[in-house]
């Protein structure tokens, strides 16, 4: 279905766990030039299974370690792709951390890591994307993987929901800069998710049927749903979509606690 994505060259940060390893997979299965990124140690195994399967899948890949939250390793991870495969296409800025604690209890430091991490690195990542492109002269393509949460609030996460609710604004006014260029810049904002990290939440009965109450669908979603909509906005389907966010979540951001005359 998404014919044009390959030899594509596309990177990946988060890519060791998650919607990362889902997105670098289905790319592969594409057979794009995919570049995982992962943080630590403890991801090689995981990011080593994608990379077989990529190539299995007739794709091709590389994995480089590198903290989006650190300028220099940003730019060398958008260099390696450029170096190894020739060019950069494609890039997603997935990675992304959320820990709760109470306002009223944040360190500064425990603010600063999240924005860090959520908002300046997506905001590196799509920097130098951007500059590659012009200086190619090319029609790029950069996602961001967001969350329901840059309009929904979230007690308890007010880092995680600054942080969304920026790289919204960002991608927003990156878009109206940049798409005179040929540059397409959007946002996948997904809803609750099964990952890896979430299937144990979700498998607690109490859990799940608090969530799907929130969700007017009554499922929860799984990663291949948001990795179908990572596809479409980068292939040439989605070629006049520019300044868009994207909801993978089942109708959550209809505030469904409005439904059956609540409220």
């Amino acid at each position: 279905m998404f014919k044009d994505l390959e030899g594509k060259v596309v990177v990946i940060t988060g890519a060791g766990s998650g919607l990362g390893k889902s997105f670098a997979e289905e790319f592969g299965k594409a057979q794009a030039k995919v570049v995982l990124n992962y943080l630590s140690d403890h991801h090689i195994p995981d990011v080593d299974a994608s990379i077989r399967l990529i190539e299995e899948a007739g794709g091709q890949a590389i994995k480089v370690q590198a903290d989006v939250s650190i300028e220099d390793d940003v730019n060398r991870l958008v260099n390696t792709a450029i170096e190894h495969f020739g060019t950069l296409d494609i890039m997603m800025n997935n990675a992304g951390f959320e820990k709760p604690i109470p306002t009223h209890e944040m360190s500064v430091a425990e603010w600063q890591k999240v924005i860090d991490i959520n908002l300046t690195g997506a905001f590196m990542g799509a920097k130098a994307a951007v500059n590659h492109f012009l200086q190619e002269n090319k029609k790029g393509v950069i996602i961001n993987t967001s969350s329901v949460h840059d309009t929904i609030p979230w007690p308890n996460y007010v880092n995680y929901a600054a942080s969304k609710g920026g790289l919204k604004l960002m991608m927003e006014t990156m878009s109206m800069e940049y798409a005179q260029y040929g540059i397409r810049i959007n946002n996948i904002s997904p809803g609750a998710i099964v990952t890896e990290h979430t299937r144990e939440k979700f498998s607690d009965p109490e859990t799940r049927a608090e969530t799907l109450e929130m969700i007017p669908a009554k499922e929860i979603g799984e990663v291949q749903q948001v990795a179908n909509v990572a596809l479409f906005l980068a292939s040439d389907f989605s070629n006049y979509i520019h300044g868009t966010t994207i909801y993978v979540d089942g109708g959550m951001t209809n505030y469904p606690a409005f439904m059956g005359g609540k409220g």
